[in-house]
C-alpha cells in the first residue's frame, strides 16, 4: 500500500507539473500577442471580443474571453498603459487653454504681457499640439483650432473643448447651445462639437493632462528665456512640442508621432480646400416704425416691417467677413 500510494503521489506531481507547464506556456503565448492586440484595439470597430474570437481561432485551446481579458487588463497595469486605448482612431480632438499663463516682454519698455496658450491632443496617439495666442476671445479660439486641425493634417469626427465663453453660449449638461461662429467652423469643417459636461472633470481628462505635459515640458524650459514677439515665443513651443511627440512613451518602444503616422493619421477626414472665413452675428430689433436698429459699423443690415397685431423681434443674421481668413499657420 505505501508503494502504491507513493507511485499515485508521484504521478500527481508529474501530472500537476505537467499542467504548470501548459498554463505557463499559454500565458507566454497570451502576452506575446498583447502588443500587436493594443494597436488594433485603436482601428474603429474592433474591440477585445472581436480579437478574442480571432485569437481562439488561431489557439483552441487558449484562454476563455473572461481569462483572456483579465490576462490582458493584468499586462496594461504591468507595462503602465495609458488611456490613449481608450480612443479609437480619428475619433475626437480634445482641446483646452492652460491656465498658466507665458509672457511676452516689450523690447522698449520692459512691459510684460501675457499669452495664452492653447494646447489641443488627439485621443488615440495623443499627438499634441499648442501655440501662443493673445487672448481666449472668438476669434483667437477659432484660429487655434484652425491652426490644431492643419498640424494634425487632417480632421477628426468631433473636437471636444471645455465650456469656455468663445465657445459655448450656454452651457447644458446635455444640450449645450454653440455660438454660430463655431458652428459655421464646425460645419466648413465637416466635423461636431461636443463640449464637456460642466463639473465633469473626467470628460477633459485627457486635455487636462496634456495641460500638464506642457506645463513640465514646454513651459520648464522657457522658463528663463525672455520672448519679445508672438511669432517667436509659438516657435520655440511648436519646438518642445514637436520633441514631446517625438517622445518614446513610457515602457514603450513607439512615440506618439509614430502611433499617428502609422495608426491615426489615415482615419482623420481631408482638410477642406478652402479656408474657414471668420463670421461676426448680431441681433437686431426691429421697432414699431419699421426700421431696425443700428447694428455694428461694417455690418449689413436685414429690415422688415413688424404686423399689424404685433411687434415682433427679428433675430438678423448680420454676417460679414473678417480682414482675412481664419490663420492656419504658426
Amino acid at each position: 500500500m505505501p508503494e502504491e500510494e507513493s507511485g499515485q503521489q508521484l504521478e500527481g506531481l508529474l501530472k500537476k507539473s505537467g499542467s504548470d507547464v501548459t498554463s505557463m506556456n499559454r500565458y507566454r503565448d497570451s502576452e506575446s500577442r498583447f502588443e500587436e492586440l493594443e494597436k488594433e484595439l485603436i482601428q474603429p470597430g474592433v474591440n477585445r471580443y472581436v480579437l478574442w474570437l480571432e485569437y481562439k481561432q488561431q489557439v483552441a485551446e487558449g484562454y476563455q474571453y473572461s481569462r483572456f481579458c483579465y490576462h490582458y487588463q493584468q499586462w496594461r497595469r504591468s507595462r503602465q498603459a495609458t488611456l490613449h486605448l481608450e480612443h479609437k482612431a480619428g475619433d475626437k480632438l480634445f482641446v483646452d487653454f492652460a491656465g498658466e499663463k507665458l509672457h511676452l516682454t516689450d523690447p522698449v519698455t520692459g512691459d510684460i504681457q501675457p499669452v495664452e496658450v492653447f494646447v489641443a491632443i488627439l485621443g488615440c496617439s495623443q499627438l499634441t499640439y499648442a501655440c501662443g495666442v493673445i487672448s481666449q476671445r472668438k476669434e483667437d479660439f477659432l484660429a487655434c483650432l484652425a491652426r490644431a486641425l492643419h498640424y494634425c493634417g487632417g480632421v477628426p469626427q468631433a473636437i471636444v473643448p471645455d465650456n469656455l465663453k468663445s465657445a459655448v453660449t450656454k452651457a447644458d449638461r446635455y444640450e449645450p447651445e454653440l455660438n454660430e461662429s463655431l458652428t459655421d467652423f464646425a460645419l466648413h469643417y465637416q466635423t461636431v462639437i461636443l463640449p464637456t459636461r460642466v463639473a465633469r472633470p473626467r470628460d477633459k481628462a485627457l486635455a487636462e493632462g496634456a495641460v500638464n505635459i506642457v506645463y513640465s515640458r514646454v513651459y520648464a524650459p522657457l522658463r528663463k528665456r525672455v520672448f519679445t514677439s508672438l511669432q517667436e515665443l509659438s516657435f520655440a513651443i511648436s519646438e518642445l512640442v514637436e520633441q514631446h511627440n517625438q517622445k518614446l512613451f513610457q515602457g514603450r518602444s513607439y512615440s506618439r508621432r509614430q502611433v499617428f503616422e502609422e495608426q491615426e493619421k489615415a482615419f482623420l477626414k481631408p482638410l477642406p480646400a478652402t479656408a474657414c472665413e471668420l463670421k461676426h452675428y448680431q441681433q437686431a430689433k426691429v421697432q414699431k416704425n419699421g426700421p431696425s436698429t443700428r447694428p455694428r459699423l461694417g455690418s449689413a443690415m436685414c429690415c422688415c416691417r413688424p404686423t399689424n397685431t404685433t411687434t415682433r423681434f427679428l433675430t438678423a443674421t448680420l454676417a460679414r467677413q473678417s480682414n482675412s481668413s481664419i490663420p492656419v499657420s504658426g
